[in-house]
C-alpha cells in the first residue's frame, strides 16, 4: 500500500495567511498542519508516500522534510500545476502508484482517536475482501452540504448514492478527505469528464466503484474526531482541540519522530541520532524523555 498526501489548492479561504505559504504549512497548535495527515499514514503502516503540491509550495515542503528518510519513510514530491481537482492526484501519481493500492489523504484533514479502523481498512483493501476495490469513510456532521455526502440503504446499510455538496443532502454522513483505491484509480481518473468548475471530481471517481458494486464505506464512530482545518475558524478550533489534549495528557499528537520510534520504523540508536538534530526546545525535551523512559 502506498500513500498520497494532496497539499495543493490556493487556500483562498485562509487569505491572507496563505499569501506566503500554503494552508497545509499553517500551524495546528505547535506543529505544521501537514504533520497530521502524514502521521495517520505512518500509523497505518504506510511508509512509501508521495506529497503533491503547487510549484510555489513544493520547495517549502522539501525543506521541511529534508532528511525524512531518518523517520523510516520514503517521501517523494510532485507538482500540481493547477488545482484541477482532487482526483487528478491519481493521474499525477501514476508512476508512483504503479501496480499497488493507494491511500490518499488531503493535507488539511486532521483525524484524532483510535486509528484501528483505518488500519483494518488498509488490510481489507490488500486482501480485496468481499470483492471491494475501493474504500471511503463516512462521518456524521451537522452541515453535510459542505461535503461529499453518502446515502445508505435503510434496510441493508449499504451505500447507494454519493453526491458532491448537495443542496438537499440525503443524509448527514460526509466523506472525509481519506480514500483507499486499487491501482485502477489512475485509469478511472483519466476517464472522468471535468465538472462545470473544470475539476476532475473525486466524487465521480468514488461513484465509478460504487456503480460496479466494488465500493465499501466504513462509518467512523464517535470515538474518532475528524477536523477539516481549511477556514480561519476551523484552524482555530483544531489548534484548541490539539492544545487541550496535549496539555491535559502530557503527550504530543502527530509527533512524527515519536511515531517512527514507537512503530519501530527506526531503532533506538536512530531515534537518538534524530533527536540530536533537533534544536533545543520543548519539542526536543519531550523526545528525550521518551528515549530515557524507553531505554531504562
Amino acid at each position: 500500500m502506498k500513500g498520497i498526501i494532496l497539499a495543493g489548492g490556493s487556500g483562498s479561504r485562509l487569505y491572507p495567511l496563505t499569501s506566503i505559504v500554503s494552508k497545509q504549512l499553517q500551524p495546528i497548535y505547535n506543529k505544521p498542519m501537514i504533520y497530521y495527515p502524514l502521521s495517520l499514514l505512518m500509523l497505518s503502516g504506510i511508509t512509501d508516500i508521495l506529497l503533491i503540491s503547487t510549484p510555489h509550495d513544493i520547495p517549502h515542503f522539501q525543506k521541511l522534510f529534508a532528511g525524512s528518510e531518518k523517520l523510516g519513510i520514503n517521501l517523494s514530491f510532485k507538482i500540481q500545476e493547477q488545482p484541477n481537482g482532487l482526483a487528478e492526484a491519481f493521474i499525477l501519481g501514476e508512476e508512483f502508484i504503479g501496480d499497488d493500492d493507494v491511500t490518499m489523504i488531503l493535507g488539511d484533514n486532521l483525524f484524532y482517536g483510535n486509528f484501528q479502523v483505518f488500519r483494518d481498512a488498509c488490510a481489507a483493501q490488500t486482501k480485496k475482501e468481499n470483492g471491494h476495490n475501493a474504500r471511503v469513510f463516512a462521518y456524521h456532521v451537522n452541515d453535510p452540504q459542505r461535503y461529499g455526502v453518502v446515502e445508505f440503504d435503510s434496510s441493508t446499510g449499504k451505500a447507494i448514492s454519493i453526491e458532491e455538496k448537495p443542496t438537499n443532502p440525503k443524509s448527514n454522513f460526509a466523506i472525509p478527505g481519506l480514500y483507499i483505491f486499487d491501482n485502477t484509480a489512475t485509469k478511472r481518473a483519466k476517464e472522468i469528464t471535468p465538472s462545470v468548475r473544470g475539476e476532475i471530481e473525486i466524487t465521480e471517481l468514488i461513484k465509478s466503484y460504487l456503480e460496479e458494486g466494488s465500493l465499501e464505506v466504513h462509518t467512523l464512530n464517535r470515538g474518532l474526531a475528524w477536523l477539516d482545518s481549511g477556514t480561519p475558524s476551523s484552524l482555530l478550533e483544531a489548534s484548541a482541540f490539539i492544545g487541550a489534549i496535549e496539555q491535559r495528557q502530557g503527550i504530543k499528537v502527530a509527533c512524527l519522530e515519536e511515531i517512527a520510534y514507537r512503530t519501530k520504523l527506526i531503532s533506538p540508536e536512530q531515534f537518538k541520532e534524530l533527536i540530536e538534530t533537533i534544536p533545543k526546545s520543548e519539542y526536543r525535551e519531550y523526545l528525550e524523555i521518551i528515549l530515557r523512559e524507553e531505554t531504562l
